[in-house]
């Protein structure tokens, strides 16, 4: 149980939190610009909020 101790230390759990978000960005950013098809898929999206304020008028 003292290992477990080691993390009730908010001094301990800063680095562990840190590496953990850097390394979940990086993954989300690989997944999303990692493969071209992907990336211009989503970047289609990004306008798809105003598309339909068109077909409206």
């Amino acid at each position: 149980m003292e290992w477990f101790m080691w993390f009730t230390k908010f001094d301990h759990t800063q680095p562990l939190v840190l590496v953990i978000l850097v390394v979940l960005f990086v993954g989300i950013s690989y997944y999303v610009y990692g493969s071209s098809a992907r990336g211009k898929r989503i970047e289609s999206h990004k306008n798809m909020i105003f598309s339909d304020d068109d077909d409206k008028r």
